[in-house]
Order: C-alpha cells, then sequence, then structure tokens
C-alpha cells in the first residue's frame, strides 16, 4: 500500500492510535466514537494497514522498571557469521528475550554482532540469563557482554502530525 491510498479516514485513525489506544475495556469502540467510525471500520482500517505493513504492529510496550523488572540489559555477543541466523533465532525464542537482532560490528573497539535485549529483577538474575544463552551460543560465541540501562530514554516510535 502506498501511503497516497491512505485516505483521510486512515490518517485520522493512525494519528489517534500513535500513543497508544484508550485504555478503557473497547478500545476500538472508543476510537470509533471519537472519529466518527463504526468499531468494524476501525477495525477493518486497522487489519488493512497492518496487512499493508503501514502499520507494523499493534502491542503493548510495557515499562519495565514499573513492572518490577529494574536490571534490565543489553547483552551482546561475538558470534560466528555464519551461525548467526540461526543462533539469534533460537536466543530470540528465550522466553525471558524482548528482542533480539543482527548488527555489523565496529572494529576493533567493538567486536559483537548479536544484541539480546534481558530483563530480570535484579542483576544476578540477568547473569543467570546470560549464562542460559551462553551455553547456547557454545564455541560459536568468542565474547559477550552486558550493558545494564539505567533509565528509560525512549518509550515511543514514530509520530506523524495531524
Amino acid at each position: 500500500m502506498e501511503t497516497s491510498t491512505l485516505d483521510a479516514e486512515d490518517h485520522r485513525l493512525i494519528v489517534a492510535t500513535q500513543g497508544g489506544l484508550p485504555l478503557v475495556p473497547r478500545p476500538y469502540h472508543a476510537l470509533a466514537a471519537q472519529l466518527g467510525l463504526t468499531p468494524e471500520d476501525v477495525m477493518a482500517r486497522l487489519t488493512r494497514l497492518l496487512a499493508a505493513g503501514v502499520i507494523r504492529r499493534i502491542g503493548a510496550v510495557p515499562n519495565h522498571y514499573a513492572l518490577g523488572y529494574s536490571a534490565n540489559g543489553m547483552s551482546v555477543w561475538d558470534v560466528a557469521d555464519e551461525c548467526i541466523d540461526s543462533l539469534g533465532e533460537a536466543i530470540g525464542r528465550l522466553p525471558f528475550v524482548t528482542h533480539c537482532y543482527h548488527r555489523p560490528r565496529a572494529l576493533p573497539l567493538w567486536p559483537y554482532n548479536l544484541f539480546a535485549m534481558v530483563h530480570g529483577k535484579s542483576r544476578d538474575e540477568v547473569e543467570a540469563q546470560m549464562k542460559q544463552i551462553a551455553m547456547l551460543l557454545g564455541t560459536s560465541c568468542r565474547a559477550h557482554d552486558v550493558l545494564y540501562s539505567s533509565r528509560i530514554l525512549k518509550k515511543t516510535g514514530l509520530r506523524i502530525g495531524n
């Protein structure tokens, strides 16, 4: 779907949802009332925008600190390039990894090419999770580290204007 094929209602729906869905029992009905649409039209438009890739996903964005996960660390791994896709998929399936991705190395200072975000209620918990990842990677891992977050810097996606 080209952005030029978005109609005015699509644009208003995107603007209305980009800050999050209303925190009510029936958020699509609330959006419909706000926009002067039917709930079925709101859901059909969101489904079409998702299928077309205009909207990447609809999901919760948790505040890990508020949920008690105060030890949040980006684990970084130097793994063999020929194995990175399969290893990344395996790590991404671990229940404590919220996102996992491949990034290019920045040699000679930064040898890491695989990133996996892990969350725990303590650093000990995160260290235990790191050990599980290290066991999964086995000899394919040459080095690793963890970078703990100290505050939330960003919790929003791209915003478009009205």
